[in-house]
């Protein structure tokens, strides 16, 4: 796998450190989904970064966390994109805005990023209007440069080069984008090889909340494949296809068992993992890791976000929904269940308490 790994008592594979995942990039400090926060987050240590990818009308995969952009970018102040406007049905909802399927990648480059949570994150919204909305081949373009810095700064240090930056792509809405034409599978697979990645050890974890294109995806690569788990809800391609089927059922060993037939790990709502008591504080670590190991899956678990109005209760600084609380309170009980990895939104405090957590977790 991805990660160095080791045996357990169970004689599933856990991963030694656990990664940090620059979720959207460093999205706690600069607008998410933009090379400057994915520049950040490889500054600030993390071991990947995560771009969701959307399509653009000439089939162009581009980060946006929806393939809606009225939130994301300024493009209501674009007089001349007035008439796309539209409402759309994405995965059985009714979305009204800017879609990107109906841009091309020329027009979308005309746009600039905005904050999508500018009341939670008023600092970064100071960035609006700077960046552009990234191609997933500048974002690997960003990853390969800066490993070639990190290789030659250890080269001259007389060290031997650190380990590659991984790259962690969500396809959005995949059964949607299958049925218009713009299938994100292959682009994806195409892109990624011409940059590199081959094999079970490639730097890079493709993940989904459906299930069919990951099971399409094992027949096409060796990379190594997540399904996302949410808390409710169930994969929209089985909400399709009437399947009574929901991610309670997915996280059961049973449920486990059969995705590990197409998958290598589950990144789950981290609630699955450490559940919340009625006063908001953080509960008892339920079976879930210890059962996905069982099956031979990593866990990656999110989001970990450091603003107060995502953190348990009794971890909150102040009333302040924006303000900063306790994090590595929040984290550490995780890390110490037996986390492969974790998804946030301020890596650099990511890197921080699994490093600690670690020596903690060193024999005296």
């Amino acid at each position: 796998m991805t990660e160095s790994t080791d045996i357990g008592q169970s004689g599933a594979p856990r991963a030694l450190v656990p990664i940090i995942i620059g979720h959207r990039g460093a999205s706690g400090y600069a607008p998410e989904h933009t090379l400057a926060s994915y520049f950040l987050a490889i500054q600030q240590g993390a071991d990947f970064v995560e771009p969701d990818l959307v399509s653009t009308r000439d089939g162009v995969l581009v980060a946006r966390h929806e393939n809606e952009i009225g939130g994301t970018t300024d493009v209501a102040a674009h007089v001349e994109f007035a008439d796309r406007r539209t409402t759309k049905i994405i995965d059985g909802a009714s979305i009204e805005g800017w879609f990107t399927e109906d841009f091309s990648l020329v027009e979308l480059k005309t746009l600039r990023a905005r904050e999508r949570i500018p009341e939670l994150r008023p600092a970064n919204a100071r960035f609006d209007g700077q960046f552009e909305i990234p191609t997933l081949d500048e974002i690997l373009d960003l990853v390969h440069g800066a490993d070639i810095v990190r290789a030659h700064s250890a080269r001259a240090r007389h060290e031997p080069a650190p380990r590659r930056i991984g790259v962690y792509p969500e396809t959005k809405h995949p059964s949607y984008f299958s049925g218009i034409g713009l299938g994100l599978e292959e682009p994806l697979l195409e892109t990624l090889d011409r940059h590199g990645y081959a094999g079970r050890e490639a730097p890079i974890f493709i993940q989904s909340f459906e299930t069919e294109n990951l099971r399409a995806l094992r027949s096409m690569t060796e990379l190594p494949l997540v399904q996302l788990v949410a808390a409710t809800g169930a994969p929209f391609d089985w909400v399709n296809g009437a399947d009574p089927r929901n991610y309670a059922g997915m996280v059961t060993r049973r449920g486990l068992a059969q995705v590990a037939d197409y998958a290598d790990a589950i990144g789950v709502e981290k609630t699955l993992v450490i559940p919340r008591t009625a006063a908001g504080a953080l509960g008892s670590p339920t079976a879930l890791i210890d059962d996905a190991h069982a099956e031979g899956l990593l866990v990656h678990a999110w989001t970990f976000r450091a603003e107060n109005h995502f953190l348990p209760v009794p971890l909150r600084s102040a009333a302040d929904p924006a303000g900063l609380g306790d994090l590595a309170a929040e984290l550490t009980p995780y890390l110490l269940a037996g986390l492969d990895g974790v998804f946030i939104d301020q890596p650099a405090l990511g890197v921080r308490t699994r490093d600690a957590a670690l020596i903690s977790r060193e024999p005296s």
